[in-house]
């Protein structure tokens, strides 16, 4: 055939209504041609049910190598990468449609907010003489308020209603989560005192510095020491070494000529990184001698107040440092929950109170594929998948009533038994049951960790992948910080 004008095939014509191109304002699809699962809402409810087969009972099982700091990590990362305010698990979601209101990156937004000239009450501002250097550079908390008391001292900077004054109020919503937010304001406090002493930097110069630094270290380590615990070293280096497989917006429809972004995909939001809800324990030891504190109590579960008791401020080393024989360690990841994450106490009457049923409704509503299909298209062993498939049908006849999963295993309940069945890849080809995600859940979070930086040019993986923080022009410590207990604790 001719191509005259008009006549011409028009290459990538099908991108323009394919639902898997996305913007970095929105939600996006890592398989956007596979087909969505649909299961009987009312076998949802029954999987996800209070008294339901996803039920712990007895004494937990823990892994023997997450410390649990890593799960509320884990939160802290997700609140920065990740904010939806407009999607329903009683209606479809169409993931192109739905807006993210946080950057797709890891640049700490959480933390910085819009800077010192579009969010300066996060910031010193007034200070004169040798403080003055530090002015729209550190950053404000609790023990900068005139009167501050103890507790104060230990605490976010509020208002008088009580409220932090953080870059992300999400990171108020329970003890830990807050405790994590002022330790990281600490360590941009502490970067920045670095900084001015060793190169002279003041005000603006001296805060983009301190947040380059900062950032670089908080995605050295979601990299090294957060994905490592959770998918596996070998996961990591294969997909450092040899490149991502299913998150790849860059070779897209459109190709990288025409400026692909970098997006959160739903398979992620929506699925793989609610893995957390599996390994959050029922109660959890914060302080060195001091007796486990229940995670929806009073002195931990209760979000979006003032620090009023020292037994809630956490200690890091206690909740993160695994040489420690009495830290706590995450819960095994399985396809068993908390009792409470079936009950949630602060959900209205006539809501859904089951976070497990929620995480299923909103799996439907974003018409996610099913685990299987997720699993072939990344090429796992069809005898793998048939365990995990088994284990679920198992799982779903032990409900009351007994739910049909015969289209298919939902892929959030899939790769919590994946984690479970199959594991963690500890090492090469040795894979550790209930440690860590498996081999499908793991792929899908770090190659949405690590695609988002290397697709970021302000990140170090998308801008400098020899720096280390062993390597850097500002080493921080005798040797550099390369933990999050390294960094919590500067």
């Amino acid at each position: 055939m001719a191509t005259h004008h008009g006549l011409k095939n028009f290459v990538g014509l099908h991108a323009l209504c394919s639902p898997g191109v996305s913007r970095s304002d929105r939600f996006g699809r890592m398989l956007p041609h596979l087909p969505a699962l649909y299961t009987d809402p009312l076998s949802l409810a029954a999987i996800g049910d209070k008294n339901g087969p996803l039920k712990s009972t007895g004494a937990a099982s823990k892994t023997t190598s997450v410390a649990v700091g890593q799960i509320f990590f884990g939160q802290f990362i997700d609140h920065d990468i990740t904010l939806d305010l407009t999607s329903s698990f009683a209606r479809l979601d169409g993931a192109e449609e739905t807006t993210n209101f946080r950057t797709p990156s890891l640049d700490l937004d959480c933390i910085f907010g819009d800077g010192p000239d579009g969010s300066p009450y996060l910031y010193w501002h007034g200070q004169t003489g040798v403080q003055n250097a530090y002015n729209g550079a550190k950053m404000l908390t609790g023990a900068d308020q005139a009167g501050a008391t103890a507790e104060m001292q230990q605490d976010l900077a509020r208002s008088s209603h009580h409220r932090a004054i953080i870059g992300d109020p999400r990171n108020d919503e329970n003890r830990i989560i807050s405790q994590l937010q002022l330790a990281m304001i600490r360590f941009c406090n502490k970067v920045a005192e670095h900084l001015h002493s060793t190169r002279g930097l003041v005000n603006g110069a001296l805060h983009a510095e301190t947040r380059r630094v900062v950032t670089w270290h908080y995605q050295w380590t979601v990299v090294n020491d957060f994905l490592k615990s959770i998918v596996g070293k070998p996961m990591v280096e294969n997909i450092l070494g040899r490149g991502r497989k299913i998150y790849r917006p860059e070779t897209g429809p459109f190709g990288p000529e025409f400026g692909a972004s970098a997006f959160i995909p739903v398979e992620f939001s929506v699925a793989a990184y609610r893995f957390g809800h599996s390994m959050i324990p029922q109660s959890i030891q914060i302080q060195s001698g001091k007796p486990a504190l229940d995670v929806f109590g009073p002195k931990l579960g209760f979000g979006f107040t003032q620090l009023k008791d020292l037994d809630a401020v956490v200690e890091w080393a206690q909740v993160l440092d695994l040489s420690n024989p009495t830290v706590d360690r995450a819960d095994r990841l399985d396809a068993k929950l908390a009792k409470d994450l079936l009950d949630l106490p602060f959900v209205a009457p006539g809501d859904v109170k089951s976070l497990a049923t929620r995480n299923l409704l909103r799996g439907q509503a974003f018409r996610l594929p099913s685990g299987e299909k997720i699993a072939q298209a990344c090429e796992r062993p069809q005898a793998e998948i048939d365990t995990v498939t088994a284990r679920a049908a198992a799982l779903a006849a032990g409900a009351t009533p007994p739910a049909d999963l015969s289209a298919g295993t939902p892929l959030w309940l899939y790769l919590l038994i994946e984690a479970g069945e199959i594991g963690r890849e500890t090492s090469a080809g040795v894979f550790e049951k209930g440690e860590g995600l498996g081999p499908v859940g793991g792929r899908i979070v770090a190659e949405t960790l690590i695609g988002l930086m290397e697709l970021d040019p302000s990140a170090y993986l998308g801008s400098n992948r020899s720096w280390s923080p062993a390597t850097a022009a500002d080493k921080l410590g005798p040797s550099g910080l390369f933990s999050l207990l390294d960094i919590l604790t500067f």
